[in-house]
Formats: C-alpha cells, sequence, structure tokens
C-alpha cells in the first residue's frame, strides 16, 4: 500500500537494530518530511561514519583518527585496562566522569550457545596489550551469563602473568 520508494525506505530502516516495522514507517515518514538540505546532512553523515570511523589502534573502540581521543591523552593512567564489551559501554562509563585509565574493547562476549568463542572477539589484542607495563585490569563486562563467562575466562587467563585482576560489581550495595 506504499509506493516501491517508501516501502524501499521503510524496508531498509527496519533492518536497524531496534528499530521495528511501525518505528522503520514513522522514520521514513519523517525523513520524506525533512527539508532536502536535512536528509543531505543525514546521508553524508551515515556515509562519512562508515568511510572514517575504525577501531583505535589500541584499545578498539571506533574513533575517526589513529588512537581514540582516551588512548591519545597524557592524562590517562595506561597502567590500569578496563575491559567492555562494546564501544556503548566505553561511553557509559566515560559518562560518569570517575574512571582515569584506558579500556580495551571486547566487540563481544563469549557465548557458546550462539557459537562465539573466545577466538571471535578481541582477546587476542588484550593479551597482546598486556605484555607491557600494566598494573591491573578491571573486568567491566555485563553481568549475563555470556559477561560472566568472558569475565571467568579473561580472568584465568590473565592471572599467571601476576597482573591484578578485579570485577566491576553489580547489584545492590
Amino acid at each position: 500500500y506504499y509506493s516501491n520508494q517508501i516501502s524501499k525506505l521503510i524496508e531498509e530502516l527496519s533492518r536497524l537494530p531496534g528499530i521495528g516495522t511501525k518505528t522503520a514507517q514513522r522514520l521514513a515518514f519523517h525523513i520524506i518530511n525533512m527539508p532536502e538540505e536535512q536528509v543531505k546532512n543525514l546521508s553524508n553523515a551515515i556515509i562519512d561514519a562508515k568511510h572514517n570511523v575504525r577501531y583505535c589502534k589500541e584499545c578498539l573502540t571506533l574513533t575517526d583518527k589513529e588512537l581514540c581521543p582516551i588512548c591519545a591523552s597524557p592524562k590517562r593512567n595506561k597502567r590500569q585496562i578496563m575491559v567492555v564489551e562494546n564501544p556503548r559501554d566505553l561511553a557509559a562509563y566515560e559518562k560518569t566522569g570517575k574512571y582515569e585509565g584506558v579500556y580495551h574493547v571486547l566487540h563481544g562476549a563469549i557465548s557458546p550457545m550462539l557459537g562465539i568463542g573466545p577466538a571471535d572477539i578481541k582477546l587476542k589484542e588484550l593479551m597482546m596489550r598486556l605484555q607491557g607495563d600494566v598494573d591491573e585490569v578491571i573486568i567491566a563486562t555485563n553481568s549475563s551469563l555470556e559477561g560472566e563467562a568472558t569475565a571467568m575466562y579473561i580472568s584465568k587467563l590473565i592471572k599467571p602473568a601476576g597482573i591484578k585482576v578485579s570485577r566491576i560489581a553489580s547489584g545492590i550495595p
């Protein structure tokens, strides 16, 4: 009941995570009614991000430079690494303004049920970083079954190196 172009726009928008058909329809009609300049700005922002955003060579978060601002900062404690599952988790911890170390983004968690093993997340890169001058690793994976399994695996992997390993607390204080 929609034209081919509107249907295609709705279909493409509904492929985005968390966007169902109704939300895709709302977004499609909003975009169609936007001034052309805003539509161009939106499409250019998407294309620019796709072309220019890459992984930080140190922590593997998303950035548009070789090093993200956190890894590039001389004010950060590079001897303390907080391990997170994804860039959104990193952003959440950064928003608190309390953490002064650096991060390592795994881009996932171990999940045998989904066929995701240690080789499928950025553990090898973490182990390479730990060969440098690191005093502590703070494991801040989610409190899900997968997050806990990942935390235990990382902890067992790091302990023999003599590096202090701690886990972010969860639940009621």
